[in-house]
């Protein structure tokens, strides 16, 4: 049973969590095109669309992956352990950072996006937003990557693997 929950963990985490990762990264320098005056501004809009809708879509699905995370813990007898506690504290986290800071700051982009009477001082007021939104983003996937390295090493562990 330990060997079927970590398996689906494991692809949870490179189906659901990667592609949200990765979207939520992407968005930022679309979200910049889109809102500025340019050429490239009518397909950006559509590439905001799309990642938006990708970081929804997946952050819903990607509940799915600490679930069998701690099913797996649970199972192994492991959930006491150091590095059990710190990846649930930084899933946590990386959970908090996507549902208000990331998908809020995508929620307003979108929104100005769709409005037909948006000044250009609305759009430049957004533009400021998305160094904020770029380092968020960053953060977030750095707290999945030290959730990866602590899977791997397992600090503490007497499996010695």
């Amino acid at each position: 049973m330990a060997k079927f929950l970590l398996s689906v963990h494991v692809l949870g985490a490179i189906l659901l969590i990667g592609p949200v990762t990765i979207a939520a990264s992407l968005f930022p320098r679309f979200a910049r095109q889109a809102l500025s005056d340019g050429p490239e501004r009518e397909s950006a809009k559509g590439s905001v669309r799309l990642l938006h809708r990708i970081c929804r879509v997946y952050a819903v699905a990607g509940v799915s992956v600490p679930a069998f995370g701690v099913g797996t813990a649970e199972v192994m007898g492991v959930m006491g352990s150091a590095w059990v506690i710190a990846s649930m504290a930084l899933t946590v986290a990386a959970a908090i950072l996507l549902g208000i800071a990331v998908l809020g700051t995508q929620d307003d982009v979108v929104d100005q996006l769709d409005k037909s009477d948006t000044t250009l001082s609305a759009r430049q007021s957004l533009i400021t937003r998305l160094p904020r939104l770029s380092l968020i983003t960053g953060l977030f996937a750095l707290a999945w990557l030290i959730v990866v390295v602590l899977m791997i090493v397992r600090p503490g562990s007497t499996t010695r693997a």
